[in-house]
């Protein structure tokens, strides 16, 4: 675990990475990693000084496992509530089975799918959320209901999930294409988030970019 801003947390679970954000009323806990990992993300708690209790949201980028992995259990134990986007809740709470494609398939074979979980809250349009601070920025492409969630702390914090990923030298990447539903959908995402103001991004894959977050998106960009 490391602080990537104050008192926003990186947890990393295998590949994946999951992310708290310490707030006044609790915690905030955006993605929840592979299942079977809840004993390290709340050892990564304990780790900042904090409890599962403390959890009141859950906010999840997208359906996939590795990202959802975790959010039934965590909300069994916290009494957390979930917040996805209308278009992946289906497939969050179990109610619509997509079957998995491409590297999901593979995936699939060596993870145990996920338990499913209510949905408390549906996203349908960009801004404000009810946790104060954040908002939800829709980004299509990866999923059809992937959105990216935009903090307003130390000059705007981007959790980016699976819209694109970090990589090595604070550069930023395409999700893998096999794993994508939509990419020209997701390019525009890209591209979108680039319009957006942030100092500091996180990814649920590859590293985090702590300075000057935004003007690597607008590099990354096809003109």
């Amino acid at each position: 675990m490391r602080e990537v801003a104050d008192g926003v947390f990186e947890v990393g679970l295998g590949y994946v990475n999951a992310h708290f954000v310490v707030v006044d009323d609790g915690v905030v806990l955006v993605d929840s990693g592979l299942p079977g990992r809840s004993a390290k993300v709340e050892q990564a708690l304990r780790e900042a000084r904090r409890k599962l209790g403390d959890v009141h949201t859950i906010l999840l980028t997208h359906r996939h496992p590795d990202h959802v992995g975790n959010a039934a259990d965590l909300r069994r134990r916290s009494s957390a509530r979930v917040v996805a986007h209308a278009a992946d809740a289906p497939a969050i709470t179990g109610a619509k089975t997509v079957p998995a494609k491409g590297l999901m398939r593979v995936l699939a074979l060596f993870v145990k799918p996920p338990e499913p979980v209510p949905v408390d809250e549906t996203l349908e349009a960009d801004g404000p959320l009810p946790v104060p601070g954040f908002r939800a920025v829709h980004t299509p492409g990866h999923t059809a209901g992937h959105v990216s969630y935009l903090l307003d702390r130390a000059g705007g914090v981007l959790f980016v999930g699976d819209a694109a990923g970090g990589s090595r030298g604070g550069t930023v990447r395409r999700s893998p294409r096999m794993m994508t539903a939509d990419t020209t959908a997701a390019d525009a995402s890209v591209a979108r988030l680039a319009g957006l103001d942030f100092e500091v991004a996180v990814f649920g894959h590859g590293r985090a970019i702590t300075g000057g977050a935004a003007g690597r998106f607008r590099e990354f960009t096809p003109r």
